[in-house]
């Protein structure tokens, strides 16, 4: 296969996910917090949260990447 193909197909792939994992952690933040309400200043990320956050992280340096490589490829 042509190598262009491989890394426009990566791109999509990781830019669908990649916006999965966005919107599966902004669903626990509330109408409240999102204008500057909520009684929560400062909360830990713990269990599936913070997997899906760390995950989220290397999703968006692999996204990048693939990126970077498609433009100088």
């Amino acid at each position: 296969m042509n190598t262009d193909l491989i890394l426009n197909i990566l791109q999509m792939v990781l830019a669908v996910v990649l916006v999965a994992a966005i919107m599966l952690q902004a669903r626990g933040t509330g109408l409240g917090a999102a204008f500057g309400g909520g009684g929560n200043v400062y909360r830990t990320k713990r269990g599936a949260e913070k997997k899906l956050f760390q995950l989220t992280i290397i999703f968006s340096i692999l996204f990048f990447g693939i990126a970077l490589a498609n433009v100088l490829i």
